[in-house]
């Protein structure tokens, strides 16, 4: 998406109508472009540095419907709670609410702040709704035994990677729209963008011991 606004942005001044523009115009037109542009880059890029390209993913928040997804499928579980890319926080503030202590994982330091006013505002406790400016990528995220994540389909392989290494047995995993590859789900809830899958640590790790290994030739 930033690629694409970088080209719209670049190419604007070398685009060549076929009428002339009025000068107003365009300039009112390329200070709304920019202006656009950069509330975009204010929410969505900050912290990017940081994470290496193949794991960056844009912010982009759950829906109501998924939110409400999410918490079916945590029905009947307690303890911690991870959301990892917590954004504004919606999800946290809805498994809290749910009794869950939850600690949302982000990295964009604006979208923090932001889920932290709402947090003092509405009166949710910290013992029940954090908010950490951090990397999930570089956490241990051992001490959690529910794990929510709404991210992209290219790094879902790398994250199931790291959530079999550290979390516990008993924990699950929910994982908003874009499912983890080869790991058998428990359930799905809902259809369409707004679908959500859940999955039990210790299902996924019998299932993936009794995968045969192939033997290269």
């Amino acid at each position: 998406m930033e690629d694409s606004i970088d080209v719209i942005l670049q190419d604007y001044g070398r685009v060549r109508p076929t009428s002339r523009a009025h000068p107003v115009l365009t300039a009112c037109t390329a200070a709304l472009l920019t202006g656009l542009y950069g509330v975009w880059r204010l929410f969505a890029v900050p912290g990017f540095r940081k994470i290496p390209w193949n794991l960056k993913v844009p912010y982009l928040p759950s829906s109501k419907v998924q939110t409400l997804n999410i918490i079916q499928l945590l029905e009947g579980r307690t303890g911690r709670l991870a959301d990892l890319g917590s954004g504004d926080g919606r999800v946290v503030f809805a498994a809290s609410s749910a009794g869950f202590q939850c600690t949302g994982f982000e990295i964009n330091s604006i979208l923090v702040a932001c889920a932290k006013s709402k947090a003092l505002w509405t009166g949710v406790p910290s013992s029940q709704a954090t908010f950490v400016k951090k990397d999930f990528w570089k956490t241990d995220l051992s001490t959690y035994n529910n794990v929510t994540a709404f991210l992209a389909p290219g790094v879902m392989e790398v994250l199931g990677e790291k959530l079999l290494k550290e979390l516990p047995d008993d924990a699950r995993v929910i994982a908003c729209r874009f499912p983890f590859p080869d790991w058998p789900q428990k359930s799905s809830f809902g259809s369409g963008l707004d679908q959500t899958f859940s999955y039990d640590i210790s299902t996924v790790r019998s299932h993936l011991r009794n995968i045969p290994k192939t033997v290269p030739h």
